[in-house]
């Protein structure tokens, strides 16, 4: 029996999300049209809001309905500090440790050039412009610990360094509640590298 093109083409669309196979998404299509047609008319109405209605804010680059984000404009942050990192998900994991009250700035991606991305895609003239901007004593760099955020975190700091800006990368190490026994080696090496002398 051949499966109904609307009914392929919903298959297809639901392929885009991150870590979605062709029986996922076949199993996902299935299920909001024989159980939850309600909730797929809610999940194709807030999809079709969000694409009319967010864009990136100018100075952070993050997703907000405003031409600059709320965060951005709060007088509360302390606008010395840059924090860049790859995702909106990051700053929001960043935002929840309550640790760091300065701003952001959002790359919506990171290096690789195995997926075709170097930094030319990342339009890191934005950051530069931002980062130079008179303000900014130091720029966080907060990519991930990944080849591909190392690869990133390196060039950016090349690049901004070059540029007299003063530049940090966040530390890595044991995390807390940790058992060393099972921290992986790479880990642990890196937090010897990075140990510090106990405060007084």
């Amino acid at each position: 029996m051949n499966t109904p093109s609307s009914l392929e083409a919903l298959i297809e669309a639901l392929r885009c999300l991150p870590g979605v196979g062709p029986k996922s998404a076949q199993r996902m299509a299935y299920h909001l049209l024989q159980n939850d047609r309600a909730g797929a008319g809610r999940l194709a109405d807030a999809m079709q809001r969000a694409l009319v209605a967010l864009r990136h804010c100018q100075r952070c680059n993050t997703l907000t309905e405003a031409e600059i984000c709320s965060r951005c404009l709060s007088n509360r942050r302390d606008a010395s500090q840059l924090c860049v990192v790859e995702t909106p998900i990051d700053m929001n994991m960043m935002e929840q440790t309550h640790a760091y009250s300065g701003l952001y700035y959002v790359l919506m991606g990171r290096v690789s050039p195995l997926d075709g991305i170097g930094p030319g895609e990342l339009h890191l003239d934005r950051l530069l412009a931002r980062a130079s901007d008179g303000v900014v004593r130091e720029v966080i760099i907060a990519t991930n610990f990944t080849n591909e955020g190392e690869a990133t975190a390196h060039y950016l700091s090349e690049m901004l360094k070059s540029r007299g800006v003063s530049v940090s990368r966040i530390a890595r190490g044991v995390p807390v509640g940790g058992e060393l026994e099972y921290v992986d080696a790479g880990t642990l090496a890196q937090a010897f590298r990075e140990r510090r002398p106990f405060a007084r």
